[in-house]
């Protein structure tokens, strides 16, 4: 213990002034913190729902199932990109 150099504790703790400052997360519009995957996670879960609200609902009105494909994904765009 004696060839160790003491050091008081307040500077010890104290901040590195040389070291960059750690960014801040970037927020979005979901209320939760989110990286890359769980937005694509939660796009994917969106467009399974709205193919079948689509199928059951939509689709006996004769509107195809391409464009809720173009809805969900111009929804998955926004929401991995922005979210």
């Amino acid at each position: 213990m004696s060839d160790q150099q003491k050091v008081p504790m307040t500077k010890a703790h104290k901040k590195d002034e040389s070291l960059p400052p750690i960014p801040d997360e970037r927020s979005g519009f979901l209320p939760i913190e989110t990286n890359w995957f769980d937005r694509l996670f939660i796009s994917v879960v969106i467009w399974i729902a709205l193919s079948l609200f689509w199928f059951r609902f939509v689709e006996p009105a004769g509107i195809s199932i391409w464009v809720s494909n173009a809805i969900s994904l111009a929804l998955a765009y926004i929401i991995i990109r922005r979210g």
